[in-house]
C-alpha cells in the first residue's frame, strides 16, 4: 500500500470508531439457519492453537483448511478428510467464498490481521486468536468492519469462558472490596531475546506466505514454527502473548477500555527480537461514576514488590507465580486463571459472595457457533476485544519508543510522540493487504 492509501484509510477507520456495547455482538445476527444446521467453516492455520479451535469447532463442518506447512496440513487434513486443502489463505477464500459461513484464524499474530479483515470484507463470521492483532490500527480496523458488516465474532482468549473469571468480575462489580483504583498483573513467562539462524527452507514450508505482510527475510530455524514471538515482524513478546488473557479480567471487571497514559520499561530495547521483561503502567480514565485505574503488568519474572506483604489464612507467605491483584479502598482480591482469594482473609472470614449473576459459558467457542445460528451475543466480539488488544499493544509501544505515551483513543493517536505513533502501524510488504 502506498503511504498515501496508508493515511486516508488509517483517518477513514478512525473516523468510522463509535462506542458499542461491551459484551453484546455489535448487532444481533439474524438466523439464517436452523441450530442443528451444521457450519461451514474455513481455517488459516491447522496447527497448535489453531488446530485447537479446528477441534473446538468440529461440531460443524470443516471445509477448508489452509496452512504454509505442507506436513501440519496433511496432519490436521487426516481429521477432516473431507476439507479441501490451500497453502495461501487468499486463494482459499476466494475460492470457498460462496461455500463458506464462517472463518478461523490461527496463523502467527503478523497474519492475522490481513485473514480476519479479508474475510469479513466477504461477510464471513470470525474467530480469530489472542491477540486480535500485530498493531494497535489492525486492531481498530477488525472492530470496524465486524461492526459495519454485522457479523459475529470472538477473540481467542478461551480462559474467558471459565467460571472463576466470572465469579471475580461478580465480587469486584458488586463492590466487595469497594472502588479499585489499582490492579496489578502479572506472568512468569520469559522471552528471550530471539536471534534469526539462517538454514535450508524445509521442503513443506513455504517461507514467502509464512511472511505475509512482514518484511522480506531468509528462512530462519529459529523462527517457525513457535519462536516467532521472540521477533517483533511477527509477534510482540510476553506482553502480547499473555496480555490478553491476563488483563481481559481487569478490563472486564472494571469496564476499561482506552487508556490514556502508557509507560513502560524492560531489558535494553531491540529493534529486531522482543525483550526479555516488560513492566508498563496503564493509566484509565475515570468512567462515569468509577474512578480512575492505574494498571501495572510485570512479565519475565518481574513481580509486584506488594506480594511480599500478602499472607493466606495460617499467616503463610503468598507468592503465586502469576495473576492479578485488584487493591479496593475496603480489601483486595488476588486471582488466576482457576481461584481467586479475597484478602485480607481475617477481613473476610464472615464474607458472602453475591449471587451468580453472569451465566457460565457453554464454551467459548460453542458461543460464537450458536450465535452465528441464532442472532446471540459472545463475550469477546472484536468490539470489546479489539479495545483490549490496543490497550495491551500501547504497552508494546511505549516500550519500543521509549516514551510515555499520552494516547487519543478516538483518533488513534500518540499525542505527544511522532516515534510512538509510527508504531501505531505498519507497512505491508507488496502483495498483501489489510
Amino acid at each position: 500500500m502506498t503511504n498515501q492509501q496508508t493515511r486516508r484509510d488509517f483517518l477513514s477507520t478512525s473516523a468510522a470508531f463509535g462506542a458499542t456495547a461491551l459484551f453484546v455482538n455489535p448487532g444481533a445476527v439474524k438466523a439464517s439457519r436452523s441450530a442443528n444446521e451444521k457450519l461451514n467453516i474455513a481455517a488459516v492455520g491447522t496447527k497448535n492453537r489453531a488446530l485447537a479451535n479446528i477441534n473446538g469447532c468440529k461440531t460443524e463442518s470443516i471445509v477448508a483448511l489452509c496452512d504454509i506447512d505442507s506436513d501440519f496440513l496433511d496432519i490436521t487434513g487426516k481429521d477432516y478428510p473431507n476439507a479441501r486443502k490451500y497453502r495461501d489463505f487468499r486463494v482459499m477464500l476466494e475460492k470457498e467464498e460462496g461455500k463458506i459461513d464462517a472463518v478461523l484464524v490461527g496463523t502467527p499474530d503478523h497474519c492475522h490481521a490481513p485473514a480476519a479483515a479479508m474475510a469479513l470484507r466477504m461477510k464471513k463470521h470470525v474467530y480469530c486468536e489472542k491477540p486480535l492483532t500485530h498493531t494497535v490500527y489492525e486492531a481498530r480496523t477488525l472492530a470496524n468492519l465486524a461492526k459495519e458488516n454485522n457479523l459475529v465474532t470472538q477473540m481467542g482468549t478461551q480462559i474467558h469462558a471459565g467460571n472463576n473469571y466470572r465469579r471475580v468480575v461478580e465480587l469486584v462489580q458488586s463492590g466487595a472490596i469497594g472502588d479499585v483504583k489499582r490492579v496489578h498483573v502479572w506472568v512468569p513467562a520469559v522471552y528471550n531475546q530471539g536471534v534469526f539462524k539462517p538454514a535450508e527452507k524445509p521442503a513443506n514450508v513455504d517461507w514467502d506466505l509464512w511472511l505475509g505482510p512482514a518484511p522480506k527475510r531468509s528462512y530462519s530455524s529459529d523462527v517457525h514454527p513457535f519462536k516467532w514471538r521472540n521477533f517483533w515482524d511477527f509477534g510482540t513478546g510476553g506482553l502480547g502473548d499473555f496480555g490478553c488473557h491476563y488483563m481481559d479480567l481487569v478490563h472486564w471487571a472494571l469496564d476499561l477500555r482506552g487508556p490514556e497514559k502508557i509507560a513502560a520499561s524492560g531489558s535494553p530495547v531491540d529493534p529486531i527480537s522482543c525483550p526479555d521483561y516488560v513492566v508498563a503502567d496503564y493509566h484509565y480514565p475515570s468512567r462515569g461514576k468509577k474512578p480512575p485505574v492505574h494498571l501495572t503488568w510485570y512479565d519475565g519474572g518481574k513481580k509486584p514488590e506488594i506480594l511480599k506483604t500478602l499472607k493466606d489464612k495460617n499467616g503463610k507467605p503468598i507468592d503465586p507465580r502469576s495473576g492479578q491483584l485488584f487493591i479496593g479502598d475496603k480489601g483486595m482480591i488476588l486471582s488466576d486463571y482457576s481461584k481467586h482469594t479475597l484478602l485480607p482473609t481475617d477481613k473476610f472470614v464472615d464474607f458472602t459472595a453475591p449471587e451468580e449473576s453472569i451465566p457460565n459459558s457453554i464454551g467459548h467457542h460453542q458461543e460464537w457457533i450458536n450465535a452465528i445460528k441464532t442472532g446471540g451475543a459472545t463475550t469477546c466480539n472484536f468490539d470489546y476485544s479489539g479495545a483490549l488488544t490496543e490497550a495491551v499493544l500501547l504497552g508494546t509501544v511505549a516500550y519500543r519508543s521509549g516514551e510515555t505515551l499520552e494516547w487519543d483513543a478516538a483518533h488513534l493517536k500518540v499525542k505527544n510522540s511522532p516515534a510512538a505513533q509510527s508504531l501505531i502501524h505498519k507497512e505491508y510488504r507488496k502483495g498483501w493487504t489489510l
